[in-house]
C-alpha cells in the first residue's frame, strides 16, 4: 500500500496526499451483496436534527459484510480486494466451494486467491476468523466479537489491530487499539492479522470541498458564538472562551464520562490511555 503526493496544479491539490490503492484489484461491487443506503442529514424519523453538521455527500450504496463469519469449517477463496465508501478499511470478495459469495473486511497482506476459513478448524493465517480460545498467545488479532455471535464490533476501522496477551479459564484478555485491556470471552471470534488500508492516517484532503463529498456540513467553532448558543461563546474579542466543553456543558479532554457503576467496567483490566 502507498499514498501519493499531488502536483499543486491547483490551490486544492497543492498539499493533497491520496490513496494509491495498490491493493484494490476489482473496480466494481458484487450486484448481490449491495442494498441502498438512504441519507438521512442528521434528522431523525419526525424530522428533527439530532446530529449536527450532516448532509449532502456522493450517493453510496451498502456493501452487506459478513461481520459473523458463520460458515464456519468451509473453505473460501478471495476473488478480489475492493473499495468500500462506507467504510476506512478494503473489503474482500470471497467465494466458498459451494458458489455462495460474501464480503469481508480485508486483512493486511490478504491476497487475490488465497484461502480462508471460519470456525475451530480454522489455522492462526491471516483471514481465518476463529474463537479467541484457538488464538495463539501474542497473535495480531481485528474485527473481534463482544459476545458470541454477535458479529465483529471493535478494531474494524483501517490499520486497527488488537492483541491477545492472556487466557484464563473461559475468559481471555486483549489489548485493543485504543490502549484498554479488556477481558473477552473465549468463545467469541476474531481475525487473525491486522485491518487493511494501514495509510489511511496519512491521506491529507487538500480542499474543504472534499469533506461536502463525504457529507460533512461546516462546523462552526464554539468560541465564535454567544453565550446564548454555546457555553464557549461569548466575551470581548478574541476570548478564550474558558474551559473546553460540550454544548449541554460536559467538560471536554480529561473528563471520564463513563459511568462508575457500568456493569462491564469489571471486564476492564487496564484503562486506556488518556
Amino acid at each position: 500500500m502507498s499514498v501519493r503526493k499531488l502536483k499543486p496544479i491547483t490551490p486544492g491539490q497543492r498539499f493533497r496526499v491520496v490513496n494509491g490503492f495498490d491493493a484494490i484489484t476489482a473496480d466494481k461491487p458484487e450486484k448481490s451483496l449491495l442494498a441502498p443506503l438512504k441519507k438521512t442529514g442528521g434528522r431523525n424519523s419526525q424530522g428533527k436534527m439530532t446530529m449536527r453538521h450532516r448532509g449532502g455527500g456522493h450517493k453510496r450504496r451498502y456493501r452487506i459484510i459478513d461481520f459473523k463469519r458463520d460458515k464456519q469449517g468451509i473453505e473460501a477463496e478471495v476473488k478480489s480486494i475492493q473499495y468500500d465508501p462506507n467504510r476506512t478499511a478494503f473489503i474482500a470478495l470471497v467465494e466458498y466451494k459451494d458458489g455462495e459469495k460474501r464480503y469481508i473486511v480485508a486483512q493486511n497482506g490478504l491476497q487475490v486467491g488465497q484461502k480462508v476459513m471460519a470456525g475451530e478448524k480454522a489455522t492462526p493465517e491471516i483471514g481465518n476468523a476463529m474463537p479467541l480460545s484457538q488464538v495463539p498467545l501474542g497473535t495480531i488479532i481485528s474485527c473481534i466479537e463482544l459476545r458470541p455471535g454477535q458479529g465483529a464490533v471493535m478494531a474494524r476501522s483501517a490499520g486497527t489491530f488488537a492483541q491477545l496477551m492472556a487466557k484464563d479459564g473461559k475468559f481471555v484478555t486483549v489489548k485493543l487499539p485504543s490502549g484498554e485491556t479488556r477481558m473477552i470471552l473465549a468463545t467469541c471470534m476474531a481475525t487473525v492479522g491486522a485491518v487493511s488500508n494501514s495509510d489511511h492516517q496519512l491521506l491529507v484532503s487538500g480542499k474543504a470541498g472534499r469533506s461536502r463529498w463525504l457529507g460533512r456540513r461546516p462546523r462552526t467553532r464554539p468560541v465564535a458564538m454567544n453565550p446564548v448558543d454555546h457555553p464557549m461563546g461569548g466575551g470581548e474579542g478574541r476570548a478564550s472562551g474558558g474551559h473546553p466543553r460540550s454544548r449541554n456543558g460536559i467538560p471536554a479532554k480529561g473528563f471520564r464520562t463513563r459511568s462508575k457503576t457500568k456493569d462491564s467496567n469489571r471486564y476492564i483490566v487496564e484503562r486506556r490511555k488518556k
